[in-house]
């Protein structure tokens, strides 16, 4: 594969000269796969939470354990991550991520068949470890090909297909998941028949992440076997610590705090809604036909990146990131102060307004890393550890408020209003 026009030794100061890329059109194909699998992946949380919360009696509080072991893994394995890709290079990086993402699926098999809570937060860490270094590779390899100027659309549109993943993985785990024994509660069962009970429901939950692994196998078969096609890479090493010297840049400091934000309040959402829409003064909906709603939520995002990819050729990016942060805090307003159908889907609704959050932040932080785009990619990935903590506050806030999911709501709110601000910060373009 060549670099056109220019090659890696014309790069500049910044590690790419204006118009460097990569003209690999087959490996967008591999890299959109990632996008679908890791985000389906993720959403799958939404529906599990709920199911477990019921399986084992839990506390909002307890439940949000499980987004906090799988974010975790984003604190702890981001660093390691870039390292990991600085020494053997992108594509490699990615096939070493999917084996461990098949290795996280495959641990639900002993944690299904003992029905034990800690043994599925130790498969979702080992699960995570696996996302957190795939994702350390796609950002930043989808900025890579194609035209600079063009990132954030492109990386929007890369998102697009994580959407498309995280509307439909919900949908199907909500049919296999939530509805095998819908009729049963755990809080009607004791002895021996809760335990066949949380064994059985288990079972669900371990044959769909078996599935999983099986498809995952096959994209890091097909990584495997591109592994030489890029050309040489230039990774820069670290200036600093792990490279959190990057956070003394402005620009990138505010961008990973507002990465560490948006995925604590999309995370934070995506965990209740299943529990909020089965609300009476809501829409009193049952647990599954709830879960197959998280599909809106998601489907929303997906539908607002395709229609963000084109939009953001022509609108400056951080205006429009200010104006979603914006909606979201009103869509979240008049939820939580609303019932019925329209407390429901103004909720639901947050998913178009969260559509280009993501891209565009990394995006806007990200820029004129050059060659260390990796290690910056590592950094961001450890912000995404929002997911962990903010949940299990947002969690926390809703069993002192006595289960008053509209309340805590107000947490997530929070994060928007933040993000909307980081949006107008950055709308002015990056001069050093």
């Amino acid at each position: 594969m060549a670099m056109t026009p220019s090659t890696a030794s014309d790069l500049t100061r910044d590690g790419r000269s204006a118009d460097t890329h990569i003209d690999a059109p087959e490996l967008r194909y591999f890299v959109m796969a990632l996008f679908f699998f890791f985000g389906g992946i993720t959403s799958l949380n939404d529906v599990i939470i709920p199911k477990l919360k019921e399986l084992f009696t839990l506390s909002y509080t307890q439940a949000m354990l499980v987004q906090f072991c799988f974010f975790t893994a984003y604190a702890l394995i981001g660093i390691p991550g870039a390292m990991l890709v600085r020494k053997v290079g992108y594509m490699r990086g990615a096939a070493a991520g999917l084996v461990i993402m098949i290795a996280g699926c495959l641990a639900f098999i002993p944690a299904a068949q003992t029905a034990t809570y800690w043994l599925f937060l130790a498969a979702y860490f080992v699960l995570a470890a696996g996302v957190v270094i795939v994702q350390v590779v796609a950002n930043p390899l989808i900025s890579l090909l194609g035209r600079p100027e063009t990132t954030s659309s492109r990386l929007t549109f890369a998102q697009a297909f994580n959407s498309l993943g995280t509307t439909v993985f919900p949908i199907a785990g909500s049919v296999l998941i939530l509805g095998s024994l819908a009729k049963v509660s755990a809080v009607e069962l004791t002895g021996p028949a809760l335990d066949a009970y949380r064994v059985a429901e288990s079972q669900a939950i371990m044959h769909g992440y078996i599935g999983i692994a099986a498809a995952l196998a096959l994209v890091a078969a097909a990584v495997w076997m591109f592994r030489n096609r890029l050309p040489v890479e230039r990774h820069e090493a670290s200036h600093g610590i792990a490279g959190f010297d990057l956070l003394k840049r402005r620009r990138f400091g505010l961008g990973a705090l507002s990465l560490f934000l948006y995925v604590g309040a999309e995370v934070s959402v995506g965990s209740l809604i299943v529990n909020y829409l089965m609300q009476p003064h809501v829409m009193a909906l049952p647990e599954q036909s709830a879960g197959k709603l998280i599909g809106l939520y998601w489907g929303g995002a997906m539908v607002g990146r395709f229609i963000g990819s084109g939009a953001l050729r022509f609108v400056n990016a951080g205006k429009v990131l200010a104006f979603n942060g914006c909606v979201a805090v009103a869509l979240i307003a008049l939820s939580a102060t609303s019932t019925g159908h329209l407390a429901g889907y103004s909720l639901l609704a947050l998913g178009l307004a969260n559509s280009i959050m993501f891209p565009t932040i990394f995006s806007l932080a990200s820029e004129k890393l050059g060659p260390r785009a990796a290690e910056g990619s590592g950094i961001l990935n450890v912000a995404i550890c929002g997911g962990a903590l903010v949940p299990l506050a947002t969690g926390a806030l809703a069993d002192v408020t006595g289960g008053n999911l509209s309340m805590a709501l107000i947490l997530p709110a929070l994060c928007y209003a933040v993000i909307a601000s980081f949006g107008l910060f950055s709308r002015r373009p990056l001069t050093d």
